[in-house]
């Protein structure tokens, strides 16, 4: 710490008198943080970073408020501290509250073909630059969650809206690359459809992009043709926003297209109809209950909606054998995907009563009921789960039992990939550890013992909820 100190303040240069000034009060401030060690490191990487430049010193002097809040965010965990030294032009986010709150999925669409279509010569040069805007979202997102100016559910669809950008921004430029093999146009038309929590706008920081891949041949092109260009175009969106660089990747996962990982990665809106119509499994459709068009051709997406919204929102709910087997899934899933060793009490996925357990108790609700209750036809597990108990299917005290432990894991889970800086789908073990998730989260200093305890009492009835809603016979 004193040698961040010496080479912040030492010589006599402007940047090293106003330095002189600020610390004896921001170090204060990173002492009230949970991590003030490495806030004072984070700091200086970013001061190394700006310098010289002429906005970021004129603001921290002449902004308190903007000098306690980068003082309080990379005091608080590495993941912003991380991104703001990659990027530390985004520090001058913290001098304005607007400039913080979170923008609308249109805005950021709009900004991401900005920038695309002014690298309409390079593609991947393009994509880097959709993934740039993206990474300025998760930023923006991120600051605001950590000062407490967004809640869950601004900050999930804040995630979802970065994520759905990228995604468009990363079509085009696939699109573009692809179609210079085919003669400037492709043969068919290709749509992306958003799943898991991408799908319900409930994105975590370190969520993946779950999605299907669906296109529909243009009039008079040929079938092979049009499938290999629908596959070229997918494989190139997800090198282009998976790669390695210097912006955060997007990891696109369609393992939650029929068949999973057997079946192919892209399939024609025809081949869809005649799949779900022969050989869909109960899996299927219970993934389908969150699948929302987020890229691509407009049109496409409404008619395969107008498909699945049989599938998902059966008019006569689903007979017992089906209920049967996604319960066996369902306990299958518990035995088998749970980590070697993982604690099931202590795992935000899919420990007992945590988010799994609520997901799945939602979408099978949905299955059998959606037919009858309109409310019911959301991909958002919270609506779901509100329109369940408005729909009288589950009792009041039920549906806020199982909402109370779905947002708390979801925060404590967005909060440990905030506090440590990476993904992490554990409840943290060690008392410093469970502190600092627990300071972002809400809980005074000192407090892990307690966030341990609450997280424990509302998963277990959480659990006894599921237990009585999911798994007894109705």
């Amino acid at each position: 710490a004193m040698r961040h100190l010496q080479a912040l303040t030492s010589g006599v240069s402007r940047r090293a008198s106003i330095q002189r000034q600020l610390l004896p009060v921001m170090l204060a401030w990173f002492a009230d943080g949970a991590d003030p060690d490495h806030g004072l490191l984070a700091f200086r990487r970013v001061s190394d970073a700006l310098g010289t430049t002429h906005w970021y010193l004129k603001m921290l002097r002449d902004s308190g408020a903007a000098a306690e809040r980068m003082a309080h965010v990379l005091s608080s965990g590495r993941f912003v501290g991380g991104l703001l030294e990659r990027a530390p032009e985004t520090v001058a986010m913290l001098g304005n509250d607007e400039e913080l709150r979170p923008r609308d999925r249109a805005s950021t669409i709009a900004a991401v073909r900005r920038v695309v279509d002014r690298h309409t010569g390079d593609p991947r040069a393009a994509a880097v630059a959709a993934r740039a805007v993206r990474r300025r979202e998760i930023v923006r997102t991120a600051i605001a969650d950590t000062v407490g100016l967004v809640d869950l559910d601004q900050v999930g669809r804040a995630l979802s809206d970065a994520a759905a950008a990228a995604l468009d921004g990363g079509l085009r430029a696939a699109s573009a690359r692809v179609a210079t093999r085919y003669g400037g146009q492709l043969p068919t038309r290709v749509l992306v459809v958003a799943m898991g929590r991408l799908g319900g706008d409930e994105l975590g920081y370190g969520s993946d992009a779950d999605v299907m891949f669906v296109h529909d041949p243009l009039p008079g092109a040929v079938g092979k043709d049009a499938q290999d260009a629908a596959m070229d175009v997918v494989s190139e969106l997800r090198r282009m926003l998976g790669a390695p660089g210097p912006e955060p990747a997007l990891d696109v996962d369609p393992n939650l297209r029929p068949e999973g990982r057997n079946g192919p990665l892209v399939r024609s809106l025809a081949s869809y109809a005649r799949y779900y119509e022969r050989w869909s499994s109960p899996w299927e459709a219970q993934a389908l209950t969150r699948a929302a068009p987020i890229a691509g051709d407009a049109e496409l997406g409404d008619r395969f909606v107008a498909l699945i919204d049989p599938l998902r929102w059966p008019g006569g709910g689903i007979d017992d054998a089906v209920v049967r087997e996604i319960r066996h899934i369902k306990a299958r899933v518990e035995s088998e995907r749970l980590p070697r060793g993982a604690d099931p009490h202590r795992h935000l996925k899919l420990g007992r009563g945590s988010l799994s357990d609520i997901e799945w108790t939602v979408q099978l609700l949905q299955l059998r009921y959606a037919g009858r209750f309109p409310g019911l036809r959301t991909t958002s597990t919270t609506s779901g789960l509100t329109a369940a108990g408005e729909a009288g299917l589950i009792t009041p005290a039920d549906t806020e039992t199982l909402l109370a432990a779905w947002r708390l894991a979801a925060r404590v889970r967005n909060a440990t990939v905030l506090w440590r800086g990476v993904p992490s789908d554990a409840l943290p073990a060690s008392v410093r550890e469970l502190d600092g998730v627990g300071r972002i989260v809400g809980y005074p200093p000192a407090s892990a013992g307690r966030l341990d305890e609450d997280y424990q009492r509302v998963t277990r009835r959480a659990r006894a909820v599921v237990e009585r809603v999911f798994y007894e016979p109705s």
